[in-house]
């Protein structure tokens, strides 16, 4: 058994969540014991697909006419690319007749939760889909491998000043808005933005917000793993305010890191992050408020301890025995009468 791993123009995804998820799936299979390859020239039993390009599409076309299976990695869905760049929201229909397109070229759609799973469920593919997280490298993302002081240290942050980070793309969607409101909310704590997206492709009211000057603010850009790693382990709080997720790759790694975690209460976190359990949530500016301040104060239990449970469900070992199982099982499967899956009546 050999997978094709394929993800086309991987230099526009590779800042991304779905460049994390890829390179997660190298180490997931490395550790499975899983041949795989990543050039399409190579010989193959399974291409396993993770974006939705019109060549991802096509290359899924030309494995099943060599009686290849294909395995889609539906990261994307028209829920979570709303409030993201110009038009989204208008072009949203039609981003969704074109995704679900490319998923039913798959024989086996994976998506990282449950959650994703139900609403791809609602898509009326006709196709299996199976919830197989993206995953954490625990052995990465380890906070004895982390120096919280050169992060500090690189960023200004004075002895016992209070940081919050966050990390994602500039998206309305990710939260950006609200976490350079509160920045002003709380001017005696630091704010600092990892993560970055060419302006020219977000909303004046995202482009403003990145403009914001604050002393307390700061918009670092995109860095390398290293770099996040420190900033997970230095930090007061991480703190992801995001509206829609299909899992958030970030905040497993925050979790892994043991950073105090604040998120909003959103139905794809509901029933295996807990509030107050393993995690905190909030839904209004006022709540986060509170929030923020309780955490970073130490008014409210540490529960970093809980959270990692949360990431070692996830880690990269039981990912790769996890995607082993569904390939296997692929192979096994007859090949299956496949129709038509896009034409000019599907746009």
């Amino acid at each position: 058994m050999k997978i094709l791993l394929y993800s086309g123009h991987l230099n526009w995804i590779y800042k991304s969540g779905v460049g994390r998820a890829l390179r997660h799936q190298r180490r997931a299979l490395e550790d499975a014991g899983v041949p795989y390859t990543t050039d399409p020239k190579d010989d193959y039993d399974i291409v396993h697909i993770n974006t939705i390009f019109p060549s991802s599409y096509l290359l899924a076309k030309r494995a099943h006419r060599k009686g290849k299976r294909v395995v889609y990695h539906a990261h994307s869905t028209q829920e979570d690319f709303r409030n993201s760049f110009l038009f989204s929201n208008q072009v949203a229909p039609l981003f969704k007749k074109w995704i679900s397109a490319c998923y039913r070229t798959g024989d086996l759609i994976l998506t990282p939760t449950p959650y994703s799973k139900s609403l791809l469920e609602g898509y009326g593919l006709d196709r299996p889909i199976v919830s197989v997280s993206n995953g954490i490298d625990l052995s990465y993302f380890d906070r004895a491998q982390a120096d919280g002081a050169r992060f500090r240290e690189k960023y200004g942050i004075k002895d016992g000043e209070k940081v919050i980070i966050s990390v994602g793309l500039f998206l309305e969607r990710k939260g950006i808005l609200e976490f350079v409101d509160m920045a002003k909310r709380l001017p005696q704590y630091r704010f600092i933005w990892f993560g970055e997206t060419d302006l020219k492709t977000v909303p004046a009211a995202v482009r403003r917000a990145v403009r914001t000057q604050l002393p307390n603010l700061t918009f670092a850009g995109y860095v390398e793993s290293d770099a996040l790693r420190d900033a997970y382990a230095g930090c007061d709080l991480y703190w992801f305010p995001t509206h829609e997720e299909t899992e958030g790759i970030v905040l497993l790694e925050a979790l892994a890191m043991r950073a105090p975690t604040l998120i909003r209460a959103i139905p794809i976190y509901e029933g295996w992050l807990r509030h107050g359990a393993n995690i905190y949530k909030g839904s209004t500016q006022e709540g986060f408020q509170k929030l923020i301040g309780d955490i970073v104060e130490k008014r409210v239990p540490n529960l970093t301890g809980a959270a990692y449970e949360v990431a070692q469900e996830r880690s990269i070992h039981e990912i790769g025995r996890q995607l082993r199982r569904q390939y296997e099982s692929l192979l096994t499967q007859s090949q299956p009468q496949r129709l038509p899956v896009l034409g000019t009546s599907n746009l």
